[in-house]
């Protein structure tokens, strides 16, 4: 027999955690599942934040660890499995992991997302030591560095034009002949002094001991390798939404997120999504906790008419 909530939560990154702190201060019976044996998610994945207020300079790990003591000291209860489904269970859902079942009456589902990644040697071994996903997150350590960017989407085009103010040389490797990003972009990318655009190049190899310190490029058109010395890498090349298993629950967009306004309510009522896993234009640490804090309110909301 399942264990029957008022609320669960999927996925403890700051979305998830924001959502159990409050939810735990409704006084909700509150379970949150993930299935990494960290909290956080991505954020762990960061060698130090510097833009989450009132937290300068400290580490992801150490970040996921004051959200998941903050969440733990009101009460929340957080179990480590992985969720395999979900489904509607008479006026409730029915979440079952590899360790069992439970009951909730609302769901909040706070994934996130993985980055795409190049798949190339080196990549693995220096994330967070000079290849990073975020540009915005870690640019700030690159300053008057050289770095590389990979990609020719609006992510990456965007990521080099704010890389080229901290940066004393960026160069953007793109495996076509021309960039996917918008016009406006492309034109102010241009106007760039310090940006190098390497055409029909893709990073074949990420070179480095315990920091980035070059890279290979693969010139496609010319069949040929070159070396090239870089202090970071910036992987653009898009990202995946952490949605497996919970499409059929809520509408999604083509690209496999999660339908949601801000107030985080899904195309299904009491199923809310927050953070990364949601449609949304920035996705940062401190957005995901605003979503979180507004999906709990929502599941609030909702819980006291389905309570009625």
């Amino acid at each position: 027999m399942s264990e029957n909530y008022d609320l669960i939560i999927l996925g403890s990154g700051p979305a998830g955690i924001t959502a159990g702190i409050y939810a735990m201060r409704a006084y909700l019976n509150t379970l949150l599942l993930e299935k990494n044996y960290v909290t956080g998610g991505q954020v762990v994945n960061t060698y130090e934040v510097d833009n989450y207020p009132g937290f300068p300079k400290i580490t992801g790990m150490e970040l996921g660890e004051a959200f998941e003591n903050h969440a733990r000291d009101l009460g929340l209860e957080i179990r480590r499995e992985e969720v395999t489904g979900i489904a509607r269970d008479g006026q409730g859902f029915r979440i079952e992991t590899e360790q069992g079942a439970y009951g909730a009456d609302a769901v909040i589902i706070a994934t996130g997302t993985r980055c795409r990644t190049l798949g190339v040697p080196g990549e693995q071994n220096l994330a967070g030591m000079g290849v990073s996903y975020c540009a915005t997150c870690d640019g700030a350590f690159f300053k008057d560095k050289t770095v590389i960017v990979a990609g020719g989407g609006d992510t990456a085009v965007e990521d080099a034009i704010f890389l080229s103010r901290i940066c004393r040389k960026v160069y953007l490797a793109h495996r076509r002949d021309r960039l996917r990003a918008a016009k406006i972009l492309q034109d102010r990318l241009m106007q760039l002094d310090n940006v190098e655009i390497l055409w029909n190049c893709e990073i074949n190899e990420i070179v480095g001991e315990q920091q980035v310190t070059g890279v290979e490029i693969f010139h496609n058109k010319e069949d040929r390798y070159t070396g090239l010395d870089v202090d970071g890498v910036f992987v653009a090349v898009g990202s995946l939404p952490n949605a497996q298993g919970l499409s059929h629950i809520a509408d999604a967009d083509q690209n496999g997120y999660i339908i949601a306004g801000e107030d985080c309510q899904t195309s299904t009522p009491g199923i809310f999504a927050a953070g990364d896993i949601r449609t949304k234009s920035l996705r940062q640490i401190v957005t995901a906790a605003a979503d979180g804090a507004n999906a709990a309110a929502s599941a609030v909301r909702y819980l006291e008419d389905f309570h009625k």
